[in-house]
């Protein structure tokens, strides 16, 4: 153990301290019998272990029950540490908003979700938590994200909340805590608290001991203020007395595995350890005689974490926008047979074990479910008035977000050779300068890379946010230089530093605003294509909770060639095809952009909408003359007939993005001996291979409807052959060979790659023309010697 922190100042009303730790024995029971019921009642058809943590939740439900019942604020947000899912659950059971029997099926089909889910749970939940350290990070940005909206004049200063995460402290070891940590400091950011259980056991081992301090110093470095509530009242009050201040003493010298272990033997441990370690103490002696077994054991596992007067304190003084670290000592198990036991973390009770516990709460055996079992009925009304009565109960829904209006038709830049990257940027100042509301709801972010991705001068026009005002010195100075970026309140690009993890967490909570605070904005990230698997977990993570976003990666490929293999990126549009809640296109033209970028600004708004991820190419391509818009319905669908195949074609060329001046050379080659080549344009191999998919599940679910993909290649004879090309995994585009049983020659990139120019890395990876016609020859002809 490691330090007494310093004694409250306030002492809590007495009779509010004893309703809540009434109501926190109930949620430590329903969060149990809940993992319980799970585990041992409900019928197990495929004989795995269901799990639930009972431990985890064991030593927070103090926490949780003071927060929720004691400090939260109407507007405040939580989220919740992953294993103390069971724990909301029970406090929305309290609350009337979680049925009996979503908490019997949980973690089964349609039940309570072993985690805290936006989309999945049927109570409200602020965060998604579930990947470690994530739903902690994200309130940091939702702080941001709030004062972006007051500077913006969409939310009124009075009405702001804060940003609470309730964290296990092995959620301190993940990297993402101090890259966001960092982040945070540099945009001074408010009203944000971080509430830590600290019962120093993870799943397979106990913090170390040389960690005191330690975490104090990184936040308090970093503008936090650090509340350790390490004593509860009782302990301090024995230290108080004559011969008390040894015991703090030895509290304070006890490794945190030994702490543990004499937790878990129990009083008569606690004594003869004490009375041996502090022999000759006579004064000391006799306070610890004073108490018998169980008394000595609930006074040393009295720690601040489970002390609500002491919690109560804790919050109350730090009503101010201050971020805090607040790290609660708790012991992990507390009040189970297996509290402190180092291997409690997956740890179950046994039924005898959780009768015994039954019984000792006085609950009638049948009435387990019964929301306030076990108490007489007083007890019971005074509780359920404390409940009633708590913000959580009057929570301020978010007003439905207003659509945000988007143009009929984006500008196409025009030009006879443009890259879509070019193009993007062009396509967002001309929005800029139109004045149009959507504009207004843009907010652009990038990890340090808002010029080469095309994003700067969108910031000319709009600005830096900043609480306080940024001058831009090199202006002011009159030195010539194309960034002209001031900040102010009025800003509408948050610069980020260079790790791509923070991306996607504020692409996250920049996609929640409307959910989260009734006013739509329509984020903007961009990253270099190779660096989005830096940050894939929050990725995932954002778009499992349903954030809106668009997400704009460049350069994509060995078409960034003089940059070499680590700038290269090759499985990114697998990412894209495989990650729910995203829709990837990978357009070629401007006029693709254009039209695919406002269809992205309608679906991240739809009720069944999402986020978007545009793989974009620093490659000028030679733009073409249309002859009509007949191609773009198709487009957004995933792909069109470039050139459509003519007579009794059997081959065709489909190919995305950055290739598309070789494909077009290849057919010009390819012209005389097969006049009747298909050059098919894929916009979006997600959309085709979910459509395909979606045809294929159909036949079992009755919706069997043609896929877009089947309709395409149905322009072909029904034995055609296809070459596939992409500067990518040929994968992306290969499996389209299964959609009517053709023959495919894949090409790709699959390897990594290496600095050179386009014409070296195009001949050496097997992407230029000469490459395309050879596997035209293959399969017509059979292989190329």
């Amino acid at each position: 153990m490691d330090m007494i922190a310093t004694p409250p100042a306030h002492p809590a009303d007495p009779a509010t301290i004893a309703v809540l730790e009434t109501i926190e024995t109930r949620l430590r029971w329903l969060s149990s019998w809940t993992i319980h019921n799970a585990n041992h009642l409900r019928d197990s058809r495929d004989g795995l272990k269901v799990g639930g943590h009972q431990a985890s939740c064991a030593s927070i439900t103090a926490i949780m029950t003071a927060l929720y019942f004691g400090a939260l604020r109407p507007n405040d947000k939580v989220a919740v540490k992953p294993h103390a899912g069971p724990v909301l659950h029970a406090i929305h059971y309290l609350l009337g908003q979680q049925s009996q029997d979503a908490l019997e099926r949980y973690r089964g089909m349609g039940g309570a979700q072993s985690y805290p889910s936006r989309t999945k749970d049927s109570i409200p939940v602020d965060f998604s938590t579930g990947s470690v350290g994530l739903g902690v990070a994200i309130t940091a940005f939702a702080s941001l994200i709030q004062d972006y909206l007051i500077a913006h004049g969409e939310m009124a200063e009075a009405d702001a909340g804060r940003m609470i995460a309730l964290m296990g402290d092995a959620e301190l070891d993940e990297g993402n805590i101090y890259e966001c940590l960092i982040e945070a400091y540099k945009h001074d950011i408010r009203n944000c608290w971080w509430i830590v259980d600290y019962n120093r056991q993870s799943l397979d081992s106990t913090t170390a001991d040389r960690m005191f301090r330690r975490f104090d110093d990184i936040f308090e470095t970093c503008g936090w203020r650090v509340e350790t509530l390490k004593h509860g009242k009782k302990q301090r009050e024995v230290f108080a007395q004559a011969g008390g201040q040894a015991i703090a003493d030895w509290i304070d010298a006890c490794p945190n595995a030994e702490f543990a272990a004499l937790t878990y033997q129990g009083g008569a441990a606690w004594r003869a350890r004490l009375n041996a370690d502090l022999a000759g103490q006579s004064e000391t002696l006799a306070l610890i005689a004073a108490q018998d077994d169980a008394a000595l054991a609930a006074l040393m596992t009295n720690l601040g974490g489970h002390c609500i007067a002491t919690l109560l304190e804790a919050f109350a003084r730090c009503d101010d926008d201050v971020p805090t670290l607040f790290i609660a000592y708790t012991v992990k198990g507390y009040g189970l047979p297996f509290a402190g036991h180092k291997d409690n973390h997956s740890g179950l009770m046994n039924p005898g074990q959780i009768a015994q516990l039954r019984g000792d709460l006085g609950i009638v055996e049948g009435e387990e479910w019964a929301p306030y079992g076990g108490l007489g009925d007083n007890a019971a009304a005074s509780a359920r008035a404390v409940v009633e009565a708590s913000a959580l109960a009057q929570a301020v829904k978010a007003k439905p977000a207003q659509a945000v209006a988007v143009p009929e038709r984006l500008p196409v830049p025009d030009g006879a050779e443009l890259s879509t990257q070019a193009a993007f940027g062009r396509i967002l100042l001309d929005l800029a300068k139109s004045g149009h509301p959507l504009a207004d709801r843009i907010v652009t972010t990038s990890p340090d890379v808002t010029v080469s991705t095309n994003l700067g001068a969108f910031v000319n026009q709009r600005g830096l946010f900043r609480r306080q005002e940024l001058k831009d010195v090199f202006s002011a100075a009159r030195i010539p230089t194309a960034q002209k970026w001031a900040g102010h309140g009025a800003g509408q690009h948050i610069e980020l530093g260079i790790a791509e993890n923070n991306l996607f967490l504020m692409l996250a909570a920049l996609g929640l605003a409307a959910p989260l605070f009734g006013t739509r904005l329509m984020p903007i990230g961009t990253v270099y294509d190779p660096f989005i698997a830096r940050g894939l977990d929050a990725l995932n993570y954002a778009c499992y909770q349903d954030a809106r976003f668009l997400l704009v990666a460049t350069p994509s490929g060995l078409t960034l060639g003089p940059e070499g293999g680590a700038h290269q990126s090759i499985n990114s549009p697998l990412i894209g095809i495989g990650q729910p809640g995203l829709t990837y296109f990978e357009p070629a033209f401007a006029d693709e952009l254009a039209l695919i970028m406002r269809w992205a600004f309608a679906h991240m708004q739809a009720e069944d909408g999402g986020s978007v991820y545009l793989r974009l190419t620093t490659r000028a391509i030679p733009q073409i003359e249309r002859a009509d818009d007949g191609w773009q319905d198709d487009a957004l669908r995933g792909g069109y007939w470039l050139k459509a195949p003519s007579g009794d074609a059997d081959i065709a060329i489909v190919f995305t993005g950055a290739v598309t001046p070789e494909v077009l050379e290849a057919a010009a080659l390819l012209a005389d001996d097969v006049p009747g080549l298909g050059l098919l344009m894929v916009t979006s191999p997600d959309l085709l291979h979910r459509g395909w998919s979606a045809r294929h599940a159909g036949r079992w679910t009755g919706a069997g409807a043609s896929s877009h993909a089947d309709t395409l290649l149905g322009a072909l004879a029904p034995h055609a052959k296809l070459v596939t090309i992409i500067d990518g995994a040929p994968s992306t585009l290969s499996w389209l060979g299964s959609v009517r049983g053709m023959r495919v020659s894949p090409l790709g990139t699959d390897r990594f790659g290496q600095t050179g120019d386009l014409p070296d890395l195009f001949r050496a990876y097997r992407l230029d023309a000469e490459a395309i016609v050879d596997a035209v020859a293959e399969l017509c002809l059979g292989p190329v010697d």
